[in-house]
């Protein structure tokens, strides 16, 4: 009986102020927008989500607010974890990195909920070093598709390219019409100058589109 209520007069010794709530969602805001511009300036992104962008800002808000509320009440406590044991959410996340920023955006939410200001001030600009040093810097070669048409079968040429240069490759479509071959070629090189020149020179070759991609982003 003793735990029990200690644990309630814990609750009950928790109280809220005006104060409390506006000095956490002013820190809030700011690591919010902080993040917002982080996702938008230093991610590199083909194709930006404006949506998923304002989610990452507004997310903090809510999860500060449950944190001082679940400090304050055990009833408010448990109904909450009640709640979220019954709430999913379907919503796919496509990219890796998106999954840090939600994490990244709750993390804000919880810090700022238990008044760490500091702590999580440090954290992110932290993160954000780290993610423009990743971002950045490239590592081994860069992955490439090789969109090649041609009058004639030009096959045993290109891989014959490829093997030459110590290139690694895959061939991952052909196809052939009446008007010429079209290749999609999959390859990875650190710099694609020398076989520029080379796909140039070849008279079969009657144009190429040379494209480099990041997973699943176009660049």
């Amino acid at each position: 009986m003793n735990i029990f209520e200690n644990i309630l007069n814990t609750y009950s010794n928790q109280s809220i102020t005006t104060t409390t709530i506006l000095t956490v969602l002013v820190m809030v805001l700011l690591l919010a927008v902080y993040e917002f511009l982080v996702y938008r300036f230093v991610s590199h992104r083909s194709f930006y989500n404006k949506s998923f962008n304002i989610t990452i800002a507004i997310l903090p808000f809510f999860i500060s607010t449950i944190i001082l509320c679940l400090q304050s009440n055990i009833i408010i406590t448990l109904g909450t974890i009640g709640a979220l044991a019954i709430i999913r959410f379907r919503t796919a996340v496509k990219d890796p990195v998106d999954m840090l920023y939600l994490l990244w955006s709750v993390y804000v939410g919880i810090i700022c909920g238990c008044q760490l200001f500091e702590v999580g001030v440090l954290t992110s600009i932290i993160v954000t070093v780290v993610l423009i040093v990743l971002e950045n810097v490239k590592f081994g070669r860069k992955p490439f598709v090789l969109i090649l048409h041609s009058e004639d079968d030009v096959e045993e040429d290109i891989t014959s390219l490829f093997k030459e240069h110590k290139i690694s490759y895959k061939i991952k479509s052909r196809n052939y019409t009446n008007k010429g071959y079209d290749y999609a070629i999959e390859f990875t090189l650190k710099d694609v100058k020398e076989l520029q020149k080379e796909l140039s020179s070849n008279k079969k070759v009657s144009k190429y589109s040379i494209i480099e991609y990041d997973a699943d982003d176009i660049v």
